[in-house]
């Protein structure tokens, strides 16, 4: 199996996931999407140096993740392309804060390692929340729940036809490796020289599948918006999931929960 055989696998395995039932999965997509974003709101809004303050904030994904029946080792699994890039954020941050202020012992800890830890934990939670999202909620019912928000159409549609079709372009992706390799055997990868012309026939063919989906589009009554699957009405128990979110955000904003815990157990 090449590698766009394997990420056309995971793509499928993302849509498998979101089609799975539990208490979560059957949840409103338009009360998943606004307790997301609180989530996510609440990440970044700490202090670059208030690292014990954001550990508390584990508890929510951790907690979905575990009524949801999706383990969190498949989250790290599905971001390991990107989680690298979260965690280099902050990499130089020691270099040009190195006013100390932390001390455990001998050891001196920098103001620069702490707000590095921070942007690195910061990033994984706001990665772990988006993943919970779309793990859960069929991207059409993201994109219903937009636009229930109202955000602009053109965005939702954009948003829409990228997810739907980004398979359909890594399949002649992978038509086209398989193609060079039967002329180049045991070659590894595609040779520099052959990087031009195999971008432009890339090109061509997604042009020319593009047509034919919009032609097929068409056809079926597309006139600039779609019309989405039947949603999930906003019920009570959704009500109850945003409120008690939200309040359990709150609670882990302005109470320092860390330092609460601390001293109940130094007593």
């Amino acid at each position: 199996m090449n590698k766009m055989d394997k990420a056309l696998r995971e793509i499928g395995e993302m849509d498998e996931l979101a089609a799975r039932s539990s208490p979560v999965h059957d949840l409103s997509a338009l009360a998943k999407l606004l307790s997301t974003i609180a989530y996510i709101i609440t990440v970044v809004s700490f202090d670059k140096y208030d690292l014990s303050g954001l550990v508390p904030l584990l508890l929510w994904p951790v907690l979905l993740f575990t009524v949801s029946g999706i383990g969190v080792r498949t989250c790290f699994y599905k971001l390991r392309i990107v989680l690298p890039l979260v965690m280099a954020v902050g990499l130089f941050n020691p270099l040009f804060d190195r006013h100390i202020i932390l001390r455990l012992g001998t050891l001196a800890v920098s103001g620069g390692t702490v707000s590095m830890l921070t942007l690195m934990l910061k990033g994984v939670l706001c990665l772990m929340a988006s993943f919970l999202l779309v793990a859960t909620t069929p991207f059409d019912s993201i994109c219903a729940a937009l636009r229930k928000l109202h955000v602009p159409k053109t965005l939702v549609t954009l948003l829409l036809l990228t997810y739907r079709y980004v398979g359909v372009m890594t399949e002649e992706l992978a038509v086209m490796t398989d193609a060079y390799h039967l002329r180049a055997p045991g070659q590894k990868g595609i040779h520099v020289s052959a990087w031009g012309s195999f971008l432009g026939q890339l090109l061509l063919r997604s042009m020319d599948r593009a047509q034919e989906l919009y032609a097929s589009m068409l056809l079926r009554g597309y006139h600039q918006h779609f019309h989405y699957a039947p949603q999930k009405p906003f019920g009570k128990k959704d009500a109850v999931f945003l409120g008690g979110s939200l309040l359990l955000f709150a609670l882990l904003r302005f109470v320092d929960v860390a330092q609460l815990l601390g001293g109940l157990f130094v007593r």
